[in-house]
C-alpha cells in the first residue's frame, strides 16, 4: 500500500490529518529535512507523495532538489497557514515545463 505524508507546522498539517493523511509536524527546515530524510528512505508501504510546507522547503532547498530527481516519492509544495510564498507555483511550472517542453501556464 502506498502512503501520502504531509510535513509542515503543527497548524498547517492538522487538517490534513482528519484526511487521513500521515502528518508531521516540524518547527523549522532542520527538523522538516530530518522528517523528509527518513521518509524517503521507507521501503516497505512507501510514501509515494510528500507534501511539503513552503516556508519550511524555502530553507531546505538543496535537500527537496536533491530528492526532485527521483521517480519517488514526488515532494510538493504546498502553501502554509499563512498563504503562499511562490515557491510551489514556480515548482510547478518547472515540472511542466520540463515534461512538455515549454511553459505552458
Amino acid at each position: 500500500m502506498y502512503r501520502i505524508a504531509v510535513i509542515g507546522g503543527a497548524d498547517s498539517v492538522i487538517g490534513f490529518q482528519a484526511l487521513g493523511l500521515d502528518t508531521y509536524p516540524a518547527q523549522d527546515g532542520a527538523s522538516a529535512k530530518a522528517i523528509l530524510h527518513d521518509l524517503v528512505k521507507i521501503e516497505e508501504d512507501p510514501y509515494v507523495i510528500i507534501y511539503l510546507e513552503e516556508t519550511l522547503a524555502q530553507t531546505i532547498q538543496d535537500e527537496v532538489r536533491k530528492y526532485s530527481s527521483r521517480p519517488s516519492p514526488a515532494i510538493i509544495l504546498i502553501p502554509g497557514r499563512d498563504g503562499p510564498i511562490g515557491l510551489g507555483r514556480n515548482a510547478l511550472q518547472q515540472a511542466v515545463e520540463k515534461a512538455v517542453g515549454s511553459n505552458i501556464l
